[in-house]
């Protein structure tokens, strides 16, 4: 067999998560066999978002088979004569069929997928192996890469359904941040860092890896393009989950009371690129004037009272109360569940506060509203360039702040939000004041 090294390269740079090149030459069917002594944690290569798998699958037979389900089916082969038969048994697809010799079998489908492991020994024509996916009373592990907060958030509640369906021993990884929020929310899961899921995952019967699989064209990472069924939703589809959205609970502030006296709004301007940005110069302004003129005071929670870059900055507006800084998420949530509602961007403290079950008025035009969350106040603007995250033709570019594909360093840079008014902002606001005018007073 020709260098194990240069396979396994082949494999992981073609389907790796967040990429933005792909192999030339990737891999044609549905598993490989890799000689039984490279390791298959090779995927921790430079350009994964994912820790490693176990080096070797983590389910012994007497025979001296081994199995798992981290990282795709693996089935490791001992010396001998064998066929293996990978079924998806829901589907009726043979995924991969082969006659082979010592090696590892790995899965090309990281997804989830109820699949039959069958070997059949040649030396002896028995059947060795007969294993269907069934994670029962199992470990399991999801891992949910990088350091957003939105991201999280919106996958977190399909890891939820998915223990919930199998009633498995869960374990999700993640960022420490969003670790502390869901700590102890929910029984049978655990939450981790990808530090301590290291000295856990040689238990795991099975792992799964959510994230934005860009250049996934042959769906080896995600059934279903995120760009089509949204951000948070791709998580229920790798999962093989129900897609409704479902917020998840979070750990409570210790106090109850409201943080400030009086009626508020809370807001986040800011944001990792300048097409997440509500362009409009006179938007924000023009908002927390009239919000001012409703009776509500307006706190800015983002955790930097500025970003931008080169010539483009962005401020925390004028008028508002700055509680920005680089605080605990639990003490965000204190604010957001006092609020009257929040206007954000689509971005991490808009799922935050959707999470917190907070009204919110989300502003965003390179996102299509499929791709966040249910709100009755999404602020989109039809009319003109918009939902170019969705196109295929146009990845998004991590590494470039200015990133706008159609009409960068042209006079219709960023008009997908440049083009919302303030007007359509302030109706919203104003829909949501009536209704809680509207509202009966509890008296305690």
């Amino acid at each position: 067999m020709s260098d194990i090294n240069s396979i396994i390269d082949s494999i992981l740079n073609y389907a790796g998560p967040n990429q933005t090149e792909s192999s030339s030459n990737p891999p044609p069917s549905s598993a490989v066999a890799l000689e039984s002594s490279a390791p298959v944690s090779a995927q921790s290569n430079s350009n994964s978002a994912f820790p490693a798998s176990p080096d070797v699958p983590t389910q012994i037979t007497p025979t001296g088979i081994a199995y798992d389900f981290n990282f795709g089916p693996r089935i490791s082969l001992p010396e001998g004569r064998w066929k293996v038969n990978l079924l998806d048994l829901d589907r009726d697809v043979h995924l991969y069929r082969a006659e082979t010799g010592a090696c590892m079998i790995v899965g090309s489908k990281k997804y989830y997928i109820r699949t039959r492991l069958e070997v059949l020994s040649l030396d002896t024509n028995e059947v060795v192996l007969v294993h269907d996916y069934d994670c029962r009373d199992q470990n399991v592990a999801i891992l949910l890469p990088g350091g957003t907060l939105g991201d999280a958030i919106g996958w977190f509640s399909y890891a939820v359904k998915f223990q919930q369906l199998h009633q498995c021993h869960l374990t999700v990884a993640m960022n420490p941040d969003a670790c502390k929020l869901f700590a102890g929310q929910y029984p049978g899961i655990r939450c981790c860092t990808f530090t301590e899921y290291e000295e856990i995952k040689h238990l795991s019967y099975a792992t799964y890896h959510i994230g934005l699989f860009f250049n996934d064209e042959v769906h080896d990472w995600q059934p279903s393009d995120f760009r089509l069924v949204g951000l948070h939703r791709t998580a229920a589809y790798i999962l093989g989950v129900n897609p409704a959205e479902v917020p998840p609970r979070m750990v409570p502030w210790p106090e109850a009371k409201p943080p400030i006296e009086g009626p508020y709004v809370v807001i986040a301007t800011q944001a990792s690129s300048q097409c997440k940005y509500w362009n409009n110069p006179y938007g924000w302004s023009r908002v927390i004037t009239h919000l001012n003129q409703l009776g509500y005071e307006v706190v800015c929670i983002d955790k930097s009272p500025v970003g931008g870059h080169r010539n483009n900055w962005n401020y925390i507006p004028h008028g508002t109360r700055d509680e920005t800084g680089d605080r605990p998420l639990a003490e965000r949530v204190h604010w957001l569940r006092h609020a009257t509602f929040f206007i954000g961007l689509s971005s991490g403290l808009s799922w935050l506060a959707w999470a917190a079950g907070t009204p919110v008025v989300l502003i965003s035009g390179f996102t299509h509203p499929l791709n966040e969350f249910e709100t009755p106040y999404r602020v989109f603007n039809p009319h003109v360039c918009n939902s170019c995250w969705h196109d295929v033709r146009t990845p998004f570019d991590h590494g470039n702040v200015l990133f706008c594909p159609r009409h960068e360093n042209t006079s219709r840079q960023f008009e997908c939000t440049r083009l919302i008014s303030p007007e359509h902002v302030i109706s919203y606001c104003n829909t949501i004041h009536q209704r809680q005018q509207s509202l009966p007073v509890i008296e305690e």
